[in-house]
């Protein structure tokens, strides 16, 4: 696990074999006794629960070896009841996910215990392997308030699984965009943050001794837990940054369009400042409700970012694209000088961009303000009209909870 902490400046990313050895061998000499020789109790062997880690951390930490149980399959196939559909929790280009229960007392007791969401590989996914290797590397040594916790993993013959703590209150995707009667539209207080959580995690990596750029920050990628603490998942695009001698890394260009940034989508070049792009397009959403790209919108508008610009300058104009089910309670300074943090985010040229360091610390400058929201004149009208572009949600981050079926939305394409 350590040499993807240590690659040479030339080859900063993990090549897809042997890098994992020092964690997945204990797997690969003897699968057919892994079920006996781990166990199913996860507090006698593990050395975690789900619950445990980032409190004593409040500014996170890059661990020596990853903290992970290695699960048997037989373990995952009970914990998730033999991965039935109605315990599908979502679906993504790994794979589906299942939402499953850990029980130290009753193993194969499914609806008491402790949480987990199990990412299962399929085994036609284009993604596969290598973004499986890259969630261990990475999110196995990451330890922050505001990541999503790897648990642990399973690697049996043609098995892959990863096991994530379960995160109560799904994505912020399906609160932007959902809808339903289980989908709640979120006050101006918890978007704010939200965007400061999400904020702190992409900080966290791109401070550490080892800068990591997550490459795929978006709405359907930023999960919330109870409280509506927001932690980021899903690394299997994340890269090591370039080093000091360097001010890029030159890779294929993967992510999600209308989320990446214009020097990555034209060139390859990734810079640690493409995240913050990707943050302003978050914060877009988070202000107007729309999401980044959205073919149903009437031409010329069905690029987030390019129609809606001109508006973030002009409080007048800015009033008008606000999302619509704020009903008009929200601090109209507050969301006008994060609308002003959202245009140098997006900034075309990365170099203009802010830090994510600079992020935080003007949305915790705008919070501390604690400026009230407002009550609109015209309630009524709030109430009776849908806000712009609003489709139906299909695709939902594959740890969240599975609030409704049946929807239709096709999300932004991959850039793959």
């Amino acid at each position: 696990m350590g040499t993807c902490w240590g690659s040479p400046a030339g080859n900063p990313t993990p090549s897809t074999t042997g890098h994992l050895s020092s964690v997945i061998s204990q797997t690969t000499n003897n699968t057919a006794s892994s079920a006996t020789s781990r166990g199913s109790n996860i507090s006698r062997d593990s050395g975690f629960s789900a619950s445990s880690g980032d409190e004593a951390f409040p500014n996170g930490q890059i661990l020596p070896t990853p903290n992970l149980k290695i699960f048997s399959f037989a373990e995952l196939k009970s914990a998730t009841k033999n991965f039935r559909p109605d315990m599908v929790l979502g679906e993504g280009g790994f794979g589906k996910v299942f939402k499953g229960w850990l029980d130290e007392k009753a193993p194969g007791k499914s609806g008491s215990g402790t949480l987990i969401a199990v990412k299962k590989l399929n085994s036609e996914s284009l993604q596969g392997f290598e973004e499986w290797q890259s969630e261990v590397n990475f999110l196995g040594r990451l330890s922050h308030p505001h990541l999503v916790r790897l648990l642990g993993y399973c690697w049996e013959d043609k098995e892959l699984l990863l096991v994530y703590e379960f995160m109560q209150k799904g994505s912020l995707e399906n609160h932007l965009f959902g809808r339903g009667s289980t989908v709640q539209s979120l006050e101006w207080n918890i978007r704010l943050k939200i965007a400061i959580g999400a904020a702190k995690g992409l900080s966290f990596l791109h401070t550490s001794d080892k800068k990591v750029i997550y490459r795929d920050f978006k709405a359907s990628n930023i999960l919330l837990d109870g409280s509506y603490t927001a932690k980021i998942s899903d690394f299997g695009l994340a890269k090591l940054g370039p080093s000091a001698s360097q001010s890029h890394v030159t890779t294929r260009v993967m992510g999600t369009y209308g989320y990446a940034a214009p020097e990555y989508v034209a060139t390859g070049h990734l810079y640690v400042k493409s995240d913050v792009y990707g943050f302003g397009v978050v914060l877009v959403e988070i202000l107007t409700g729309l999401r980044a790209l959205d073919p149903n919108r009437p031409s010329g508008q069905h690029k987030l970012v390019d129609w809606i610009m001109p508006h973030l300058s002009e409080r007048r104009k800015l009033k008008k694209i606000m999302d619509r089910q704020l009903e008009g309670k929200y601090p109209s300074k507050a969301a006008f000088r994060i609308a002003q943090l959202a245009l140098k985010c997006l900034e075309p040229e990365h170099k203009n961009r802010p830090s994510m360091k600079e992020v935080v610390e003007t949305l915790e400058k705008i919070e501390s303000t604690n400026e009230k929201p407002t009550e609109p004149r015209n309630r009524s009208a709030h109430h009776t009209t849908r806000r712009h572009g609003q489709q139906p949600l299909h695709h939902r981050s594959p740890l969240a909870p599975k609030h409704e079926a049946g929807r239709a939305y096709q999300n932004p394409p991959p850039l793959r």
